[in-house]
């Protein structure tokens, strides 16, 4: 008796091609600047279920930093400063707790209390083009003091000694929310990504199999216009510069980076660019330069082993040695004041 069983060859029923790789990318507003994510994946909708999350934790982060937000755990510090310490998130106490490490390895240039300074220079929304009275400016120097912040990690508590001071984590909370959505994303099994936060960018695997390769603002150029490229895979991408938020008056340059022991903008560079493995601790380092001067700027990414690329107050450009053979120059920053 013939057998019903009929055997199919693996030929007959052809499994339909896996979908390729591509770009699959969304934008919105975060932390007050484009929160930009793109993943080269083949998975869509797992990438945009992955994108929802990072939004919402840059949101939720937002929420504990902000100086805009009532009932911020940075707005609750600086509402008890001088009075009593208050609790504060772990993320908070964490952030903190790096930051106080940068203001160590910068001699306190880096300083998240240069909050003191709020409302005098006006670089966001209601900027006005008008450069503050000095002497109300330096009436608030002395309450610009990282070492005058303490933090209980223990307790989960951080406490501003003296009346008057303020947190501002502007500086560094951006970076740290760019590592929590790195997190995020490799966690939901992503490998190849980016994560863009204003000037602060992680580059997660490769695009089509090469290396991300990113561009580095001209610092005088129109925005977009790049002066070099670098080819950057597992890193952060970190830029500070005098062309964001700022103006120019009767021909001189302000603009937000302050240096905390004048109270006026910074003027050791025109833009830094780093490249290291933590986003935050890139976020925190790109305002060195500005901070210390280019010889001392420099000697400590050296000493930290972090790359640089740094557009010098006379329109230099200077590389860390590690970037050697990564970075290509595609002309020479655009000079003008």
């Amino acid at each position: 008796m013939a057998s019903a069983i009929v055997v199919l060859s693996a030929a007959c029923t052809p499994r339909p091609p896996a979908p390729a790789p591509r770009l699959v990318e969304r934008a919105r507003v975060a932390m007050g600047s484009e929160l930009r994510l793109t993943a080269w994946t083949a998975d869509e909708p797992g990438a945009q279920s992955a994108f929802d999350a990072v939004f919402d934790e840059f949101d939720r982060l937002e929420s504990l930093m902000s100086t805009w937000r009532p009932g911020s755990d940075v707005e609750r510090l600086n509402a008890a400063a001088g009075r009593q310490p208050v609790h504060v998130s772990s993320d908070v106490v964490e952030v903190l707790e790096i930051a106080r490490q940068a203001s160590e390895w910068t001699g306190g240039k880096f300083d998240v209390t240069f909050g003191a300074l709020s409302g005098l220079w006006k670089f966001d929304q209601d900027q006005d083009n008008t450069i503050p009275d000095m002497r109300d400016v330096r009436a608030r120097l002395p309450l610009i003091d990282y070492r005058r912040l303490r933090i209980d990690a223990s307790r989960g508590t951080a406490f501003l000694e003296r009346e008057g001071m303020r947190v501002n984590l502007g500086g560094i909370g951006k970076g740290y929310a760019v590592d929590r959505g790195v997190a995020i994303l490799r966690a939901r099994g992503f490998h190849d990504f980016l994560i863009q936060a204003g000037g602060d960018l992680y580059a997660a695997g490769r695009h089509d199999g090469q290396p991300w390769r990113l561009g580095v603002q001209d610092p005088r150029g129109k925005p977009g216009q790049a002066f070099a490229r670098v080819a950057v895979s597992d890193a952060t991408f970190s830029t500070s510069g005098d062309y964001e938020r700022a103006f120019v008056k009767d021909g001189v340059r302000y603009h937000h980076i302050i240096d905390p022991a004048t109270g006026e903008p910074a003027r050791g560079c025109r833009s830094t660019t780093i490249v290291t493995s933590r986003a935050v601790i890139a976020d925190a380092l790109s305002k060195t330069v500005f901070l210390l001067g280019v010889d001392r700027g420099m000697a400590l990414f050296d000493r930290l082993h972090v790359d640089a690329i740094v557009v010098t107050p006379k329109n230099e450009v200077l590389v860390t040695p590690g970037l050697k053979g990564r970075l290509e120059l595609v002309s020479a920053p655009t000079d003008a004041p």
